[in-house]
């Protein structure tokens, strides 16, 4: 007896030769920053082994801040001067991870905060800009499933993506324009503030965060272009039936 066989449509993977690469260099860096991070580097002078929350909370809060909200902000700006499609789906699955991004990094920053602040959350500048982005991002992803048209709806977004994204500037100067108990620039061309294994762990914190970034990133804009050509083609059968009907044939 021969298996039974499917007569619909083959689902279209989201994956490709580019998220593999992205993919298995994602695991390589994770095993190295593991072994740096957590075993390799030592404690801390001043904040003993909550220095290993540092290696992926300050990475994350950049990624999420700068690069995921950054590109938010640019696909924004150029779908409402071009009405472009993929920038507009790029711009949607940037905020998508950068949410999760940003809701890591406020979770590290607050288990970071317990043993060095005493406390979980403090009211402090830069924690509060940095919800408020969280918040505002939130808001984008809610416009996203607002009952409107396509064009309205990503209209909108734009809008609240770029708004989002200038809190950004508030979060970065939020150490120097009002007093804050969380440090300032940790890493400066000229005088920084780790060396050694610290600093090496830290970096390879960076690039694994960016890996699993770019890996994600791709794999949700894929998902978001099959999701819109569906749609697209889900409308244009409508119409086309629609059109049927009128002149008395079926499709």
């Amino acid at each position: 007896m021969s298996p039974p066989t499917s007569t619909g449509p083959a689902a279209t993977p989201t994956g490709s030769k580019l998220t593999r690469v992205l993919g298995s260099l994602s695991l390589a860096f994770l095993a190295i920053f593991l072994l740096f991070g957590l075993m390799l580097s030592p404690p801390e002078v001043s904040q003993r082994e909550a220095v290993r929350l540092f290696y992926i909370h300050v990475p994350s809060a950049v990624i999420a801040l700068y690069l995921a909200f950054g590109l938010t902000a640019v696909g924004s700006v150029v779908y409402l001067r071009k009405r472009s499609t993929f920038w507009d789906l790029l711009a949607w699955s940037a905020a998508e991870i950068g949410v999760l991004f940003c809701a890591f990094t406020l979770v590290t920053g607050m288990l970071w905060g317990r043993p060095t602040w005493g406390v979980f959350w403090k009211w402090d500048p830069r924690l509060t800009s940095t919800a408020i982005s969280f918040v505002l991002f939130i808001g984008y992803l809610a416009v996203r499933q607002l009952d409107l048209t396509p064009e309205a709806r990503s209209s909108r977004a734009a809008v609240l993506g770029i708004i989002g994204f200038l809190n950004t500037i508030v979060v970065r100067f939020s150490v120097s324009w009002w007093q804050s108990l969380h440090q300032g620039t940790t890493l400066n061309p000229v005088d920084t503030q780790m060396d050694g294994l610290h600093l090496l762990s830290f970096f390879l914190g960076f690039a694994t965060l960016a890996l699993v970034f770019s890996w994600l990133l791709v794999h949700r804009f894929r998902v978001a272009w099959l999701a819109h050509q569906a749609g697209e083609a889900g409308l244009d059968r409508a119409l086309a039936e629609r059109r049927a009907e009128a002149t008395g044939r079926t499709v």
